[in-house]
């Protein structure tokens, strides 16, 4: 069927969608020539990412438009409408904080990472910046050094700031609008990476501290002048100019592509970003992609990007709408051939790491799959329960994808009955889920993993073929450690014994663990709200008469909780006192 419709493609740009025997769109792709790019999946040997991906694939779809351009801006499109497995998506990269400076009527500085709020005004905004205390602290300085508006709202009377000369009192004061604007151009150059002027006017004011004898003064500007040469002079790129760029730099081996960025801002590094990821299509292609999709998310474009030659800058440039070059020589050159040797390193380094993060996740999910004879492991769905004599009752259901967690996907449920009853519970929950992915048409799991034994499975098993849903269902027994031993699956129901030094006994506990974790919190986030009147209810011997008398003295559970049983039992017969006493002790340790 493939060979036949290969046949048919024509050599003309496009994109194309790759599918799985489910029909799931697994990877979405770009080529100048369609017809080439699709044939060179199904001859020849692949490794890595792109082996997995072939060995996945049963059919394709393709789109043919009239120029490169189009087809990179539609495969971005696909991408966000599919969100394919194989396909390189910034779930994890970090958000970088950006300061921002209002200048509508008073100034203002602030810390913001959201660059994407319609009312926010990119060319107030300054960065990117480390980490959000590198930029707090650079705001904190500018606040000390300049009388800036500190408050959201104005007071009818001046704050604390205004005292302390760290605000000129906008909110009662009329202020000269040329100084507020000699201020702000101070500011912007000091933004801008300029801190001559801050850096003057500190070591006036420390001069003169000294002179009149206030050394503890005079010191805390010293360390703050030294605050500044040391943490915010950055290294110098001796580029010729102070011109705002960013400068990619890539390196690939053993099937993996590291690509790294620095960001110079008035000619000077600002700060660098790396990505380390398999890669399944062409270097080029990938690259292009990822850098695309990095400032459509977490970065505001510079006014130029410096890119190795292998890219087609004219296609990038027409997409950011900004200058993206390649120099093949001179200075530029050599600050993107030193970006790259940082991607090699920063591979080098981080390559074993990587390795065994991809053995306990993704191969281990590989295993879990050949054990179970399932052609596709994308998506595990884990439920367990959790009740305290019968109360409270609540399951909770983590999701795993491709090895790892989603915590996006995790549901709790809190179930309609409070009484002492796995197997109802379990019925319900299932019932609930399923029944909700069948209505709402949601993407179904793979396989579903019960946190107990052949009981739950059948009730499980029950409750999807009653929904005509054909999903496979395992259970994890314990031994008497309360330590995963087995897995349950099939039918009828085998014992399969997993190695508890293996990778994927290790991703089992670990699934596991989560879901008792999660189920476990959202309980005791439950029972937080109960009141101590709800909790007496659950005690044999306590009466109505007697719950009076103990809400009124003690009021919270806390409170009674600090008494030991023989306390209880000046107030309670014997036999009550231990039965509550007991009752508090299971409450307090589930």
């Amino acid at each position: 069927m493939i060979k036949e419709k290969l046949s048919l493609v024509p050599n003309l740009p496009g994109c194309y969608l790759m599918k799985n025997y489910d029909g799931v769109i697994i990877y979405v792709g770009k080529a100048k020539k369609l017809k080439n790019r699709l044939s060179s999946y199904f001859r020849g040997k692949h490794t890595g990412k792109t082996a997995k991906l072939v060995s996945e694939i049963v059919d394709f779809e393709y789109m043919v438009v009239g120029s490169e351009t189009e087809a990179f801006i539609l495969e971005i499109n696909l991408i966000k409408k599919y969100d394919p497995k194989y396909n390189i998506l910034l779930r994890d990269d970090k958000s970088y904080p950006y300061i921002e400076l209002s200048t509508e009527g008073i100034p203002k500085l602030s810390v913001v990472r959201n660059i994407h709020r319609k009312k926010r005004n990119r060319e107030h905004l300054y960065g990117p910046y480390p980490n959000v205390t590198a930029a707090r602290n650079t705001v904190n300085l500018l606040n000390r050094m300049y009388p800036l508006r500190k408050c959201s709202t104005y007071a009818k009377k001046p704050c604390l700031y205004f005292h302390i000369k760290q605000c000129l009192g906008y909110c009662t004061n009329q202020i000269n609008p040329d100084y507020i604007h000699q201020m702000v151009i101070d500011i912007i150059r000091f933004l801008k990476g300029d801190h001559s002027l801050i850096t003057k006017k500190i070591e006036e004011e420390m001069y003169l501290e000294s002179s009149k004898m206030h050394y503890e003064k005079a010191k805390e500007l010293k360390e703050l002048l030294d605050y500044i040469k040391i943490t915010l002079t950055r290294q110098k790129v001796e580029i010729g100019d102070t011109v705002d760029r960013d400068v990619w730099g890539y390196f690939q081996e053993k099937g993996y592509l590291s690509l790294q960025v620095f960001f110079i801002r008035g000619g000077k590094i600002l700060e660098r970003h790396s990505k380390i990821f398999p890669y399944v299509d062409e270097i080029e292609e990938e690259m292009s992609m990822y850098i695309a999709k990095f400032y459509e998310k977490n970065v505001i474009p510079p006014k130029e990007i410096l890119v190795p030659e292998i890219l087609d800058t004219e296609l990038l440039s027409e997409y950011l709408k900004i200058s993206v070059k390649a120099p093949q020589r001179g200075e530029k050159k050599r600050i993107i051939e030193m970006v790259s040797e940082n991607a090699k390193i920063g591979l080098e380094e981080q390559f074993e790491l990587i390795n065994k993060d991809e053995e306990r996740t993704v191969l281990a999910n590989e295993e879990l799959a050949k054990i179970l004879n399932l052609k596709k492991l994308d998506r595990i769905e884990i439920f367990d329960n959790s009740n305290l004599f019968g109360t409270f009752n609540v399951s909770g259901m983590v999701v795993f994808k491709n090895g790892r967690p989603s915590k996006n996907d995790y549901r709790k449920f809190k179930i309609s009955v409070d009484k002492n009853d796995d197997y109802g519970t379990m019925r319900e929950v299932m019932y609930r889920r399923y029944f909700r992915v069948l209505k709402d048409n949601l993407e179904k799991p793979d396989l579903i993993i019960v946190d107990g034994g052949i009981g739950q499975m059948h009730v499980a098993r029950e409750v999807l073929n009653s929904l005509n849903m054909n999903i496979m269902v395992v259970g994890l027994k314990k031994d008497d450690k309360h330590s995963t031993s087995q897995l349950l699956a099939f039918d009828p129901i085998e014992q399969i014994e997993i190695d508890k030094k293996s990778n994927l006994f290790y991703y089992l506990e670990r699934m596991q663990d989560e879901v008792h974790n999660f189920t476990i919190h959202y309980h005791q986030q439950l029972r937080s709200k109960g009141s101590l009147e709800s909790v007496l209810d659950m005690v044999e011997g306590i009466g109505s008469k007697r719950k009076k008398e103990l809400l009124k003295k003690y009021k919270t559970i806390t409170k009674l909780k600090t008494l030991s049983q023989e306390e209880l039992s000046t107030i309670l017969p014997p036999t009550v006192a231990q039965n509550l006493f007991q009752f508090l002790k299971e409450y307090n340790e589930t």
